[in-house]
């Protein structure tokens, strides 16, 4: 089992971090961003179970529907309440909703989706138990949460969503992030007061 990490840039100023985690046959891919190629040539063949988006932004959206024509057109999984930042880059086009608490399976390993809504409304994380891992999409970075500059964000349940779903997970976990160094819940954890008393 590996977890490989490949950062793509659009060009514009983005970098993201873009999560491929499966064996030597079959991944799971995280947020393919940018550059679908360069996703693809990681995967290196293998049969790709699903791609899953962990919120609807277009920087971690926009090339998803290329890089599943490169990779056989494996299940394309976003939560439903992010369907409207969707259809703004792939109008008509659809995908499987992610639900909260269900396992996603690849290479005899489950990650857990755990909605974790306040950066986007459907913004989700993915809980890796057997890795010591969960990938945190923009819920959770190096130095606190993701931004809630847009209406629709909401910085109070964003702090609630980290709170519930992720600083309840052991202090070793790695928090694989969706830009930037990957962190730990134990060096987060201790700064939660600070964020709630900086707003964000």
């Amino acid at each position: 089992m590996s977890i490989d990490r490949l950062v793509t840039a659009s060009g514009q100023g983005f970098e993201n971090n873009v999560w491929v985690i499966g064996d030597d046959a079959e991944v799971l891919v995280i947020d393919p961003a940018h550059d679908a190629a360069a996703v693809a040539e990681v995967v290196a063949g293998r049969r790709v179970t699903q791609i899953v988006l962990t919120h609807g932004h277009w920087d971690h959206i926009r090339a998803v529907q290329e890089f599943a024509d490169l990779v056989g057109r494996p299940q394309i999984r976003l939560h439903e309440a992010d369907r409207f930042l969707w259809e703004e880059e792939h109008p008509g086009a659809e995908f499987q909703p992610l639900i909260d608490g269900e396992r996603l399976a690849v290479a005899g390993l489950a990650l857990e989706v755990r909605h974790t809504p306040g950066h986007t409304p459907g913004s989700c994380s993915l809980v890796a138990e057997a890795l010591g891992c969960v990938f945190s999409g923009d819920t959770l970075f190096q130095g606190g949460p993701g931004a809630t500059r847009w209406d629709y964000s909401d910085f109070e349940q964003l702090v609630g969503s980290i709170t519930s779903k992720l600083l309840v997970l052991p202090d070793s976990t790695a928090v694989h992030t969706g830009h930037g160094p990957s962190t730990t819940i134990g060096i987060e954890r201790p700064d939660r007061e600070e964020w709630i008393a900086r707003g964000w």
